[in-house]
């Protein structure tokens, strides 16, 4: 799919669903005190931003290494997210994740990981710099726009809350799901037909 810095932000935002993570983060912060839970969302999107940007960077060298082909990470990546779509649409209990909250201030899990930096986060960043290496500082960009963006969105999360509602967050959620489901279809499908030309029956 050619990507661009919109494109690949939009992609991003949907992926990591900041709007998606704020049940998580109230349920996972709610007997925090407030000043200190603002200083625990700015780390964990630091930490994030970080564990995010080396899979970007080491995305390609990963691939070689493993013996994985652009393909298989790009098919793979698409399951990963329809996944992550469908518990969007339809949730469990236990949240789009399976994290349940914990009762002592959380570090990295599970509110960085799978929080914000996923198993579809990861895929998805690699994916970008396996396709397009030489436009890294595009990817590169937009993901410091989407990490602050969605740091932005978590540490205003109560007032979001309580400003738009929980019908609201949770009908936003939902439509975020429906557009990653056409994503990862799309993915899918690209990944499939660019395996299918590299055959030699398709020559």
């Amino acid at each position: 799919m050619d990507y661009n810095f919109v494109s690949a932000a939009v992609l991003l935002f949907l992926v990591i669903d900041p709007l998606g993570n704020i049940p998580l983060f109230s349920g996972v912060l709610k007997d925090i005190p407030i000043p200190r839970r603002k200083v625990i969302i700015v780390r964990e999107s630091i930490i994030s931003f970080f564990i995010l940007l080396v899979f970007m960077l080491a995305g390609k060298s990963f691939l070689r290494g493993m013996h994985l082909t652009q393909w298989s990470m790009q098919i793979g990546g698409a399951i990963v997210l329809f996944l992550i779509a469908v518990r969007m649409i339809f949730p469990t209990e236990d949240g789009i994740m399976g994290i349940t909250p914990q009762d002592h201030e959380p570090f990295i899990v599970p509110l960085s990981i799978p929080g914000m930096a996923g198993p579809s986060s990861m895929a998805t960043v690699m994916l970008l710099s396996s396709e397009a290496p030489e436009r890294m500082i595009e990817w590169v960009g937009a993901l410091a726009v989407v990490m602050f963006g969605t740091g932005v969105l978590l540490y205003y999360a109560d007032w979001i809350q309580r400003k738009l509602g929980h019908s609201f967050t949770v009908a936003m959620e939902r439509l975020m799901g429906m557009i990653l489901v056409a994503v990862a279809v799309q993915m899918l499908l690209t990944g499939i037909f660019d395996y299918y030309q590299t055959l030699p029956i398709a020559r």
